[in-house]
């Protein structure tokens, strides 16, 4: 199963778009992924990280905010049925694909007004057997039954450690630098989320990882927001 997102014109058109990717940005420029044509959404307005059916949507500094279920938010853990307002836009956030009400065969419009999407057809449904096999996490000896970690290694609380027990834990300091670190079948990765007004992007052992995620191996070097940390795992 994909987390999606289900925005309704004011005719009740839907358009949906599955969070397939690790990344993905709105806002009113075309290089966004979902793209809005609106003066009341700014260039590059929000972002959702994704790992597997769990959805993080995070402001960008948008001139006219972010809201979900009416509240003004800056960074959100998403929940299914949450409504996200943009400017003058809903969208609704799912991750179960039977409730969207759609046919899952069928494949989606291209354009909503004032939206821009690529067709996507939606996967067909699957029996117990194939779900279950989809969603079983096997992890590789070197990490299985490992617990990761991060020590700080210097700033204001140097020699601290932060255990990951969450499969996403978002590191860092809003509106400064924030990354992420996701727990996968096959082991943990940096992921970039967000670089400030500077948009820096994290290091490891003095090397910028760039927009791809990056397997972090035990006893790597992670610089971010100008704080050193160690990852490693026991």
């Amino acid at each position: 199963m994909v987390p999606r997102l289900i925005a309704s014109s004011i005719s009740g058109e839907q358009t949906v778009f599955l969070l397939s990717k690790e990344i993905t940005t709105i806002g009113r420029k075309p290089n966004n992924d979902i793209h809005i044509e609106n003066l009341s959404v700014s260039g590059k307005h929000a972002r959702f990280i994704t790992v597997g059916e769990d959805s993080f949507l995070e402001d960008l500094g948008s001139t006219n905010g972010t809201y979900v279920n009416g509240k003004l938010v800056k960074k959100h853990a998403l929940l299914h049925g949450d409504n996200i307002t943009l400017g003058k836009y809903q969208i609704t956030y799912q991750f179960n694909p039977s409730s969207s009400g759609l046919n899952s065969k069928q494949g989606l419009a291209t354009k909503l007004t004032g939206v821009s999407l690529p067709q996507i057809p939606l996967e067909g449904s699957l029996n117990k057997s194939e779900e279950e096999s989809l969603t079983t996490n096997v992890a590789p000896s070197s990490v299985k039954d490992k617990e990761a970690c991060l020590q700080l290694l210097s700033g204001a609380n140097a020699g601290k450690v932060l255990v990951l027990k969450k499969a996403l834990t978002t590191i860092g300091q809003p509106g400064i630098q924030v990354a992420a670190i996701t727990r996968r079948p096959q082991g943990y990765f940096l992921i970039h989320v967000d670089g400030g007004p500077n948009n820096a992007v994290p290091k490891v052992s003095d090397i910028s990882i760039g927009s791809s995620a990056y397997e972090l191996k035990s006893h790597d070097i992670i610089e971010l927001a100008g704080v050193k940390m160690e990852f490693y795992l026991k």
